[in-house]
């Protein structure tokens, strides 16, 4: 039955959505199903930064280092990449335009600037190897990179040709530094920036999936603006419940911005949902547990989010009690689940700030599930209900069938905030969706009495690692391009820290031999760090097959697995 939390949760909703209320909500049609919209929301992301940044504008927004942004000034810093796009660079509105840097001022004005000028922020993953990073260019025909001196340099020494020309801006140096190689190439105050509504497409994130090659999910304007008003009227709602109760927030609400921008995490509910909120981003260049502690101190952080791994490395770090974290409410988790035991563990010893967990994905713009408080202690388990009000979250069959309640099946997810399809791959594109509109998440689970999700299994042949999906079959694509490899097979390996992590078992040709080293130092060249396995079994004997002559990776799993257990 709901709890007093979850009582608390629906009269705060009730309370900012609705006719006459903050949030105003109507229906729109699209594959051929009328869903629910934030009818009052604006139609695109330009018309989004120009109102909020206006709003909020003397109030702090960005913070790297000794470096502060106003939110005015970081719109007027957007404006300058925008005219300097349309006017120097002759970006059209539907170019695809890549960033390619780590979190930092110049990415959020970058960002900005791109879908102003009614380009398609496409975001690159900037943990990739130089020809990840040109595959990733290639795959949705980036006319323009705009890059970091380590992505520009990776990507130029990968020696593959993509076709995009590439600016690379010096972020370490102040804004108006930083974006200089754009703004010296044109633009001015009789610039005119294009009309962007709803249906123009916003961005591209990269998702890896069960078949290797990372894909690029696209979105229109208006998925995005309505996958951050749903966190929006979330976080009302919460706000209203804090008010009933004698416990109204105060002063400027702020995060540290420790995820990556180009994660949708990182993206949606943190950087686009601030604008909103008049919340300030405390930029963290690298994750350190004790860093992360005396910025909580020094910048008052109301609000902390990231994997798993990073609450709790701040809540066992020998210096824990060296720093006051006390106007930390909320701890938010996402990516993948935390250990039951780290639940309770995070409420009862960071300061009096609760845990939270989010459930989303890139293809939903981060729209999903939530658990919180309470709630979340007394079902540590549990990603939480459906996040309301545009979440319609369905438990299905394989035919897109919705199963009842406590049946095991794929986990769906239908919200005018999902991503379009993937950019240039129909077969990918219709796979994803069932015929009445629900997004295939991949993952298995069940909802109970109270609507709350549980994930059991996943369906896509993937490894989750402190938030970032990776595909089986491309670093098994990756060892076999080591020639002496005869045959392997990738699994996931649990991990405390970060979920899971990559295993694999490899054979070498018998007339081949290879080692160990040889086999790192060409994954260490061809992919992410993150995708290099953390232990590798070499084995002399066939790999064991199924009937069909497959590999039997179930069984190969399941058999290392425990091999990983009993070593500890």
């Amino acid at each position: 039955m709901p709890t007093p939390l979850d009582q608390m949760i629906a009269a705060g909703l009730d309370a900012v959505v609705g006719d006459g209320k903050m949030f105003q909500l109507g229906t729109v049609e699209k594959r051929g199903v009328t869903m629910p919209v934030i009818s009052n929301a604006p139609p695109s992301l330009p018309f989004y930064f120009a109102y909020f940044c206006n709003l909020h504008g003397s109030a702090d927004f960005l913070v790297d280092g000794e470096e502060r942004l106003s939110f005015a000034e970081t719109y007027a810093r957007a404006t300058d990449v925008a005219r300097a796009l349309v006017d120097g660079f002759g970006v059209k509105k539907g170019d695809r335009i890549g960033i390619a840097m780590r979190n930092a001022p110049s990415w959020v004005v970058t960002y900005m600037g791109v879908v102003m000028a009614g380009g398609v922020a496409t975001l690159l993953n900037g943990w990739w190897q130089g020809g990840e990073l040109a595959a990733g260019v290639t795959d949705v025909g980036c006319s323009l990179v705009l890059a970091d001196e380590p992505r520009a340099r990776r990507l130029a020494e990968s020696g593959i040709a993509h076709g995009a020309q590439v600016v690379t801006l010096d972020i370490g140096k102040p804004i108006a530094e930083a974006i200089a190689p754009l703004t010296a190439k044109g633009g001015s105050d009789a610039t005119q920036l294009p009309m962007v509504m709803g249906d123009d497409v916003a961005t591209i994130l990269f998702t890896s999936g069960s078949t290797g090659q990372s894909k690029g999910a696209w979105s229109t304007h208006q998925a995005v603006v309505q996958g951050t008003f749903n966190y929006i009227v979330q976080t009302a709602t919460i706000v209203h419940v804090l008010t009933s109760v004698g416990n109204a927030p105060e002063g400027q609400a702020s995060t540290l911005l420790n995820v990556p921008l180009f994660h949708v995490t990182g993206e949606v509910p943190v950087f686009l949902q601030s604008f909103a909120i008049g919340r300030k981003l405390v930029m963290m260049p690298k994750w350190d547990a004790e860093e992360a502690m005396r910025l909580i101190e020094k910048e008052k952080i109301t609000y902390f989010v990231g994997v798993p791994l990073m609450s709790y490395e701040m809540l066992i770090h020998p210096n824990r009690d060296k720093y006051d974290l006390s106007s930390c409410k909320s701890f938010a988790a996402g990516g993948a689940p935390r250990p039951r035991d780290h639940v309770k563990r995070l409420a009862d010893g960071m300061g009096g700030g609760m845990p939270l967990l989010g459930y989303g994905l890139t293809e939903t713009n981060g729209v999903g599930c939530g658990n919180l408080n309470d709630n979340y202690i007394a079902k540590p388990d549990s990603t939480g209900p459906a996040s309301l009000p545009l979440v319609d979250l369905a438990i299905i069959d394989d035919a897109g069938n919705v199963l009842p309640q406590g049946q095991v099946g794929e986990v769906s997810i239908r919200t005018i905030a999902n991503f379009e399809g993937y950019w240039n791959n129909e077969a990918a594109t219709k796979a994803a969706f069932t015929d009445d509109g629900r997004f295939r998440t991949g993952d298995l689970g069940y909802l109970d009495e109270d609507g709350y999700l549980f994930i059991v299994d996943r369906k896509k042949d993937i490894i989750i690692r402190g938030g970032e999906n990776i595909s089986c079959p491309e670093v098994e694509s990756a060892i076999y391009a080591h020639a002496p490899v005869a045959e392997c097979s990738v699994f996931g390996l649990p991990d405390e820290r970060f979920g899971e992590i990559v295993g694999a078992v490899v054979r070498f040709k018998p007339d081949e031999p290879s080692t160990e080293e040889a086999l790192r130092e060409h994954l260490n060249a061809t992919l992410a760090a993150f995708k290099v396995p953390a232990r590798i079994w070499l084995v002399d004997e066939p790999l064991p097959v199924l009937g069909t002559g497959k590999l039997d990776r179930v069984g190969l799993r399941k058999t290392y697995q425990a091999k990983f257990a009993a070593e500890g």
